[in-house]
């Protein structure tokens, strides 16, 4: 199986890639973390990883009182659906504390950062995910990431400088290569899965297995074996 790798990437690589399209402060891309999981198990498919900035510049979001019933709104229907837990602390503090911000770019840049020292991206999106919704920790404060990243085994001064190279302009450069991508593909939202096979693509529709991850990479195991419906390399 061969794809191109990106919108502005020529790479081949010789395998299936689930491309996977997100932002670690989307409670519907924490809903869909066990999908995530399972895929992993997969053999022959690998994941890459696209964050798409929902909460950066001018879309950061402060917790007023408007933004924290729009997303407890938002968080009962993914918990309804899902059945992922969301924590009290998340729940009841962070989302109460109105000198918070929601900043997609400081979790993105720890993401980028632990993938440069060649850990897991996934792990530390997990983690993050985790010290967010559940732990309610201020996930976009340097100190906080360094901390999650010392909880991996990650060196924390290596971790640091990883960081701090990748904030800013890579970070923003990755987001708006994500955006390109989302544009050619026709995606609109978070989160989105790619699954790339041969010379083309299938858009994948999670909202059916949400909550049904065996349901999900039976679903994956048969679109990997199939001829995908739209002929691309984006």
């Amino acid at each position: 199986m061969t794809h191109v790798l990106s919108p502005t990437s020529s790479t081949i690589v010789t395998e299936a890639v689930l491309h996977y399209i997100y932002d670690p402060l989307c409670g519907w891309c924490y809903g869909a973390a066990p999908l995530l999981t399972i895929a992993r198990e997969i053999p022959g498919l690998s994941i890459e990883m696209h964050a798409g900035g929902m909460c950066v510049g001018n879309d950061r979001r402060p917790i007023t009182p408007k933004v924290r019933d729009y997303v407890l709104r938002h968080d009962q229907r993914i918990a309804a659906v899902t059945g992922q837990v969301f924590g009290e602390p998340y729940l009841s503090e962070l989302l109460f504390d109105e000198s918070e911000t929601l900043d997609s770019e400081p979790p993105t840049t720890a993401i980028l950062a632990a993938q440069a020292m060649s850990s897991d991206g996934l792990e530390m999106l997990k983690r993050i995910q985790m010290a967010h919704f559940i732990d309610g920790r201020r996930i976009s404060r340097r100190a906080t990431l360094i901390d999650i990243a010392a909880e991996m085994d990650l060196d924390r001064e290596a971790f640091a400088a990883s960081f701090d190279l990748f904030r800013g302009e890579f970070t923003m450069n990755h987001i708006e290569e994500t955006r390109r991508l989302m544009y050619a593909v026709g995606a609109t939202g978070f989160p989105t899965f790619l699954l790339a096979v041969k010379e083309g693509f299938h858009y994948l529709d999670t909202s059916r297995y949400l909550a049904r991850p065996l349901e999900w990479r039976d679903y994956l195991l048969e679109r990997m074996a199939s001829d995908p419906p739209v002929d691309s390399t984006w």
